[in-house]
């Protein structure tokens, strides 16, 4: 029987990495079509998280997730209910901006960006001048990203360009390259858009989807083209300087779950949803609090959060409200546990990773506690942590595949039903990860013969 002519006209759900759904191109998943809202600067008013959550309601599922790059996803959305739900987030100003495949938000910055009395840029201004310089480039990557910096920072997030300040003054500018990033110029924050539209288009010429695939000679390249554009004279060649080089591992420039001060007269609300997913009802009480607390906006954090600057702290008895449905504590074990959708719910999958990481999540914190992290991951793309952690599992056939120290595509030791990994996950506090899922245990463990899982 061949399928309904409304599901033939859809493609098939992604089977890598890659693929960037908006609103009016929502990507077909296991629980129905994902709508990707990109809401300017990471930053919805009141009114637009409304928008957001009543749309979440009525033309999806009820479930959002929140991204590493402050964007939200709707799930569940139909091709009966795309449509409307495209019509009422625009209305509420969060509409798709481009039509052309290309980036729908082409910056990332702090959740604090224009609160942090340690930045020595405006950076939100200067996000905004480089979206407007971005849109007019065809033919970027729909991946491309831009991270706008306010501060020095040790880490920085996985973007394409950096745009960041100097000690000495003025701007750098920065591109990925395979460990870290290397720095390409240095010049005025205001000739910064103009320099980064330049290297935006020099690399859409390269036909490249990411910048750290470039090679050395790319980024030259790419520095002479930005150089000459600047100030028109031959500019001495680009150096690959290990200083450029940073850790891709931790979130960066984001706020941990807790109610903090800024300055005297102005604190900090963070809240993290629970492996990056909440519902559209708690949305709608996060909401009810900022209201409460006279915080005018909601600003959505790289670590898949929320964060609230409001006029007043909550009370004691507000925090534990939100901790029904949001992390509001920064030693919270699920804030080190990454995990995806995981099945039902996407088609890729085959393990329920959200109970799973659950579950996980409770045995693993002692080692969070220590700094280390995990991943649960319902295939090999790894979207919820695309880099290494600590503990990576991978599901496959309803069992998961262990990897220490790697990343989701990396080979595993072995493959472990779920109360396996929990069974050794137990005894690794004690013998470290590597040895409690080595390939081979034996020997005696607490008095008892161990058992391979």
């Amino acid at each position: 029987m061949s399928a309904p002519a409304h599901r033939r006209s859809l493609p098939e759900a992604p089977t890598r990495r890659g693929w960037c759904p908006g609103l009016s191109r929502p990507m077909p998943t296991g629980d129905g079509l994902l709508a990707r809202v990109h809401p300017p600067l990471g930053i919805l008013s009141l009114p637009q998280a409304r928008a957001v959550a009543e749309g979440a309601r009525r033309f999806g599922n009820g479930h959002l997730d929140l991204t590493a790059r402050a964007n939200l996803q709707i799930r569940g959305v139909s091709e009966a209910t795309r449509a409307p739900l495209a019509h009422l987030l625009e209305a509420a100003g969060l509409g798709d901006t481009r039509s052309d495949g290309g980036p729908q938000r082409l910056t990332l910055t702090s959740p604090l960006a224009g609160h942090d009395p340690s930045e020595s840029l405006d950076v939100p201004a200067l996000a905004r001048a480089i979206e407007a310089a971005g849109l007019a480039v065809p033919g970027l990557p729909a991946k491309t990203l831009v991270v706008v910096a306010g501060r020095p920072a040790a880490e920085m997030p996985d973007g394409d360009a950096y745009v960041f300040p100097r000690a000495a003054g003025g701007v750098g500018i920065a591109v990925a390259a395979e460990q870290g990033f290397r720095d390409l110029v240095t010049c005025a924050a205001e000739e910064a858009p103009a320099a980064i539209a330049t290297l935006l288009q020099a690399f859409a010429r390269t036909g490249l989807r990411r910048m750290r695939d470039l090679s050395p000679e790319d980024r030259s390249a790419l520095a002479v083209a930005v150089r000459l554009e600047m100030q028109p004279q031959v500019p001495s060649p680009v150096r690959e300087r290990g200083h450029g080089v940073v850790s891709r591992r931790a979130v960066p420039f984001s706020p941990r779950a807790s109610v903090e001060w800024l300055a005297p007269s102005q604190s900090v609300l963070t809240v993290d949803a629970p492996f990056g997913r909440c519902t559209a009802d708690a949305l709608d009480r996060l909401v009810d609090c900022a209201s409460r607390l006279g915080a005018g906006e909601i600003r959505l954090s790289p670590a898949r959060g929320f964060v609230l600057l409001p006029l007043q702290a909550p009370s004691p008895a507000g925090l534990m409200a939100l901790a029904e449905d949001f992390i509001v504590a920064p030693d919270d074990p699920r804030r080190s546990v990454a995990a995806c959708t995981g099945a039902p719910a996407c088609a890729s999958g085959s393990t329920p990773t959200l109970k799973d990481a659950a579950r996980l999540a409770e045995i693993f914190a002692p080692l969070a506690a220590d700094g280390r992290s995990a991943h649960v991951s319902g295939c090999t793309k790894g979207c919820a942590r695309p880099g290494p952690a600590d503990l990576t599992l991978v599901g496959r056939n309803g069992s998961y595949g262990a990897v220490i120290g790697g990343a989701p595509g990396d080979k595993p030791a072995m493959h472990l039903p779920i109360e396996a990994v929990l069974e050794r996950l137990g005894r690794a506090k004690t013998v470290g990860l590597a040895a409690a899922f080595a390939p081979e245990n034996t020997g005696t463990d607490f008095g008892r013969t161990r058992r391979p899982a």
